[in-house]
C-alpha cells in the first residue's frame, strides 16, 4: 500500500506525456523499485498487464486511485496555523490529489481570525463540530513539538482516525488510530549522515 501513491504518480506524468501503456520496466524505474516489487504489488489488485505491451496507463490509474480511495475528495483540517501550518493550508498540491485543506485552526487566541490562505483561523473549540459535521476521518497536525499531543488528543477525541503528523513529536494514539509521521528535519539529519560518508576529493598540493 505504501508504494501505490509512487506508482500513480509515475502513471499521472505517463498520462500527461500522452502515454497510453507503459510497460512493468518503465513504471518500476519512474517509481523508484525493482520490475519484480511492481508486479507483485500490482498482482494484489488483480492488474498483470499484457506480455509485450505493458499495462493500460488511464486503467491502472484508475484501478490505484480506487484501491487508495481517491475517488471521493477527503477534507481535512489543519492544526497549527505557524509557519509550517501557513504553508501547508497554501499548498496546491492537496486539492490537486483530491485532499481538500477545510480549515486551520489554533488554540492561541491571538491568531484566531487570521486570515490564511484564503482561510479564516479558527479555534480549537470549533473542531469537534468541524468533524461531526463534515464528517472527516483525516487531519493534519503542523504545531511545535510541545503542542503535537495536545492537539492529537483533540483530533482523536474529535473522531479523527487519521492523523499526519509533521510535527517532529512522538505521539501516542488509541487503537485503530493511524499516524504517519513526516519529520522534516528527521529527514534531513538522515541526508547529513549520508553526506558525511561521501569522500570528498583532496585538492592536490601546487
Amino acid at each position: 500500500m505504501a508504494r501505490l501513491p509512487g506508482y500513480l504518480r509515475a502513471l499521472t506524468a505517463r498520462e500527461a506525456q500522452g502515454g497510453v501503456s507503459v510497460s512493468s520496466e518503465e513504471l518500476a524505474n519512474a517509481a523508484g523499485v525493482s520490475s519484480a516489487m511492481l508486479r507483485k504489488d500490482l498482482s494484489h489488485l488483480g492488474s498483470y498487464g499484457v506480455r509485450g505491451v505493458g499495462y493500460d496507463v488511464e486503467r491502472l490509474a484508475s484501478e490505484i486511485t480506487a484501491a487508495l480511495g481517491l475517488t471521493q475528495d477527503w477534507p481535512a483540517p489543519i492544526v497549527g496555523r505557524g509557519n509550517l501550518g501557513r504553508a501547508l493550508a497554501a499548498y496546491r498540491g492537496f486539492a490537486e490529489r483530491g485532499f481538500e485543506v477545510i480549515a486551520l485552526l489554533d488554540g492561541d487566541p491571538r491568531v484566531v481570525g487570521e486570515e490564511v490562505a484564503g482561510r479564516r483561523v479558527r479555534p480549537m473549540a470549533d473542531l469537534a463540530r468541524l468533524v461531526a459535521d463534515e464528517g472527516l476521518a483525516i487531519g493534519v497536525i503542523a504545531t511545535p513539538s510541545e503542542g503535537a499531543q495536545d492537539a492529537c488528543e483533540h483530533l482523536v477525541g474529535a473522531g479523527v482516525r487519521s492523523v499526519l503528523n509533521f510535527a517532529p513529536a512522538v505521539l501516542t494514539v488509541p487503537e485503530g488510530v493511524v499516524v504517519r509521521n513526516v519529520d522534516l528535519s528527521t529527514e534531513l539529519q538522515i541526508l547529513a549522515f549520508h553526506g558525511q560518508r561521501v569522500a570528498v576529493p583532496e585538492v592536490a598540493s601546487p
